[in-house]
């Protein structure tokens, strides 16, 4: 293992950071496109009868596929934080691409389940390994940018999935080649291109202990764990639940569907500008202070929308800020991660931050789903969400705010 990572040693020059921002951000990229691309080919599937295809087996598909993204964001910690970040990247980006590719050439709905499954475990690793590199290539004052700028990536993909979905109609087994290709072509380029994280190079050289996931439950972090678990949970549950229901919950308050639809993209518009800006003003005012404004404001914004507003140009402005202070609020729990954890256990404390969180990614849709099939989608479901972001804030108050000395990782990258 000695000769792959030497092979592969962290490049101190701007070359080396600038591969890793690059192929890091392609990697969430491509974990945001996969977010959307069942929910585009789910009516096609159904109005084509796939494979016998019915509403509840696109409903389980869809729930097992965040199942395998949970499973896979929260194993990977330990494995990155034992045998590097670049192996674990590579090798996840691989699976999920190469399951990826299989999913049009299912025969039973079971096995496009299974397949869904698995490529969920390779994809929900890559999240969080990608930030913990990203964060560990960047200087310490910027760690909470880098965080936030490789999450631009993942509503990029999802715009990206939206267009090709709206091109390709019927012929939906292209959006899972087209993915899977590019993975395997990312993989490869990662492979020659992408650097070893310094840091965990640095605590390897050092014969830094590497720490098993029980590590977080001792006195020393058990504090800062549970916190960033619940604040994860709570934004996580907000993003997809927002998401997956916010145009039906529109359309339930009076709005037309084209207008619901377009609120949706502005509402992701809103995600990637908080995701720059909130990024820029933690760095320079404190990660945990920002985090707490950004879900008070989410608070807010959440419950102006379960007011009917006639103005359009109002209702897309308080969308717009909701998109802000809600999508960039969880971004920021986890660049507190990578600036309070030390090199050893960051990868597994990201991880197990990532993979929690995506329990409240099911836990969302399925909630808000349940009171508009009950018919009080809206307002309750923005009371709901409201609520939501309350738990995320006093999340975030329980937090320590004062993190160890960054100059045990990464000096050498600044």
């Amino acid at each position: 293992m000695t000769s792959i990572i030497s092979s592969a040693a962290p490049a101190r020059a701007g070359r080396g950071n600038a591969w890793t921002v690059i192929l890091c951000w392609i990697t969430v990229m491509l974990e945001g496109y996969d977010l959307v691309v069942l929910g585009a080919i789910i009516p096609t599937l159904l109005k084509t009868h796939h494979l016998g295809m019915t509403a509840g087996d696109a409903t389980m598909i869809a729930t097992l596929s965040l199942v395998g993204v949970a499973i896979g964001a929260v194993s990977v910690g330990p494995l990155a934080d034992r045998l590097g970040r670049r192996r674990l990247l590579i090798g996840s980006v691989v699976l999920f691409s190469v399951f990826t590719i299989l999913v049009p050439l299912a025969g039973s709905v079971g096995m496009f389940a299974t397949l869904r499954l698995i490529a969920g475990f390779g994809l929900g690793a890559c999240m969080p390994v990608s930030l913990t590199m990203m964060s560990e290539h960047m200087p310490v004052d910027r760690r909470a940018r880098a965080s936030t700028l490789t999450m631009t990536g993942y509503h990029t993909g999802a715009v990206i999935t939206s267009l090709l979905a709206l091109q390709v109609t019927d012929n939906w087994d292209v959006l899972f080649y087209i993915l899977g290709v590019a993975g395997i072509g990312v993989a490869v380029i990662q492979w020659f291109r992408l650097p070893e994280s310094e840091a965990f190079v640095l605590a390897k050289e050092k014969a830094e202990q590497r720490v098993p996931f029980t590590e977080l439950l001792k006195p020393a972090y058990l504090r800062a764990g549970i916190g960033i678990w619940v604040a994860s949970f709570m934004g996580l549950l907000l993003v997809y639940g927002l998401n997956t229901w916010l145009p039906k919950l529109m359309n339930d308050a009076g709005y037309p569907v084209p207008a619901a639809v377009t609120q949706l993209l502005v509402l992701n518009v809103g995600g990637v500008a908080g995701l720059v800006v909130g990024g820029f003003v933690a760095d320079r005012r404190g990660i945990k202070g920002t985090t707490l404004a950004w879900f008070g404001a989410a608070v807010a914004m959440l419950a102006c929308l379960s007011v009917r507003m006639d103005s359009d140009i109002l209702l897309n402005v308080v969308i717009f800020f909701t998109g802000v202070f809600v999508f960039s609020a969880q971004v920021l729990v986890y660049a507190y991660v990578t600036n309070f954890y030390p090199a050893g256990i960051r990868g597994t404390a990201l991880g197990s931050a990532s993979g929690i969180g995506r329990i409240g990614s099911i836990v969302g849709p399925t909630i808000t789903g349940a009171l508009v099939t009950a018919g009080i989608g809206h307002p309750w479901g923005f009371y709901f969400f409201a609520v939501v972001a309350v738990f995320g804030f006093l999340a975030v108050l329980t937090l320590p705010r004062s993190v160890r000395n960054p100059q045990e990782d990464l000096d050498a990258v600044a």
